[in-house]
C-alpha cells in the first residue's frame, strides 16, 4: 500500500527513459535508437553524444523510422523507435502492424509525451487515440508506466522481452507511486491500495490521481482499492476479476479516448465474466487547446472527478 503526499516531488519520466536506455546500451551493443528528428523531445541528446553510431535519425518520416527499426531488429539489433506518441502511432500505424507486429520483430515502440501532454499545441499533438489503435493489433504488448521507477523497469523489460512492444512514456510530471522492490511482470497489475467498496483502475498519469481519489473517498467512509494496470495489453484478467468479485463497482481512469482504451478492455472482461457497475473516465472527444493540467481537469481526470465517479457507481451521490 502506498499514498501520495500532497507536496510530493514530481518527475518527467522521459529523463528516466533516456538514462535507462543509455545504461542498457553500455552493457549491450545490440541496443540502438531510431528517431524522427525528435532527439530533443525524446531526451536522446546524451545518448547521441555517447553512442553517435547507434542513433539513427531519419528526419520527419515516421513510416521510415518504424521500417528502419524493423530492419535493424531483423539484423539482430534491439531498436528503440522513439517519437512523439501521436505521430509514431498515427502516421506509422501500417508499418507497426505489418513490419513489426505481424512480422514479430523485437522492436520497442516508444510513444513520448502521450495523452494531452502537448496541451497548448492542440488536437494535432494530443495522443488520445493511441491506446485504441495499438490495442487493435494482436500480439502487441502495451505498457503504460505510472512513474519514474516503472519507466525504468519498462525499458529494461522491453529490451529483454523478445517481442514487439509499445511503451507510453509520460511527459506530464508525476510523483513516485510504485513501492521499492515491486516486481515488474508482463501482464501483471500492481495493487497499490486495498479496499472492499470500490476499485479504481488507472494507468500512467492517472495512477497518482486515483490514489488521491481513494483518500477523498476514505473521508466518506468508503474503502477504495487502487490498481495500477501497467499492461493494457495483455490485461491482468485475474486482478480485474478480483475487483469485480470483491468490490461493489469499478472506475477506470486513463488519459486517452474512452473508446478502445483501458476502460474498454476492463469492461469487456467484466461483461463476459462478472458483470457489475463500471464507470469509465477518459477523453470523450477531441480535446480543446490548453495546458495539460487544465485539460485533465476539464475532463474530470483528477482526484475529485474519480471520487465522484466512484460515488455515482455505488449509488452514493
Amino acid at each position: 500500500m502506498t499514498a501520495v503526499a500532497e507536496q510530493a516531488p514530481t518527475f518527467d519520466c522521459r529523463a528516466d527513459f533516456a538514462d535507462e536506455l543509455a545504461a542498457l546500451a553500455r552493457a549491450d551493443e545490440r541496443i540502438v535508437a531510431v528517431c524522427n528528428d525528435s532527439v530533443g523531445s525524446s531526451n536522446l541528446a546524451k545518448f547521441r553524444e555517447e553512442f553517435p553510431g547507434r542513433l539513427v535519425n531519419v528526419g520527419i518520416a515516421e513510416q521510415d523510422m518504424v521500417g528502419v527499426a524493423a530492419g535493424l531488429a531483423n539484423a539482430g539489433f534491439v531498436p528503440f523507435a522513439s517519437a512523439a506518441a501521436p505521430f509514431l502511432t498515427g502516421r506509422a500505424l501500417e508499418q507497426i502492424k505489418a513490419d513489426v507486429v505481424y512480422s514479430d520483430r523485437h522492436v520497442v515502440l516508444c510513444g513520448q509525451s502521450p495523452g494531452m501532454a502537448y496541451g497548448a499545441l492542440g488536437p494535432t499533438h494530443h495522443a488520445i487515440e493511441d491506446l485504441a489503435w495499438m490495442r487493435a493489433i494482436p500480439g502487441l504488448r502495451i505498457v503504460v508506466p505510472a512513474d519514474p521507477r516503472q519507466t525504468r523497469d519498462a525499458v529494461r523489460w522491453a529490451a529483454g522481452c523478445g517481442s514487439p512492444s509499445y511503451l507510453r512514456i509520460p511527459r506530464f510530471k508525476v510523483p513516485e507511486v510504485t513501492p521499492v522492490g515491486t516486481p515488474f511482470q508482463e501482464g501483471r497489475a500492481v495493487r497499490l491500495r486495498d479496499g472492499g467498496d470500490v476499485t479504481l483502475i488507472a494507468i500512467g498519469t492517472m495512477v497518482s490521481r486515483a490514489l488521491e481519489a481513494a483518500a477523498l473517498l476514505s473521508r466518506d467512509g468508503l474503502a477504495a482499492r487502487v490498481v495500477n494496470m501497467t499492461f493494457v495489453q495483455p490485461l491482468d484478467v485475474g486482478e480485474t476479476l478480483a475487483a469485480a468479485e470483491e468490490t461493489g463497482a469499478i472506475v477506470t481512469a486513463e488519459e486517452g479516448l474512452l473508446s478502445g482504451g483501458l476502460g474498454a478492455a476492463v469492461a469487456k472482461v467484466v461483461a463476459e465474466h462478472r458483470p457489475l457497475p463500471v464507470r469509465m473516465l477518459g477523453v470523450p472527444e477531441f480535446a480543446p487547446t490548453g495546458g495539460a493540467a487544465f485539460l485533465l481537469d476539464h475532463f474530470g481526470l483528477n482526484a475529485a472527478g474519480i471520487a465522484a465517479a466512484a460515488r455515482e457507481a455505488l449509488g452514493r451521490t
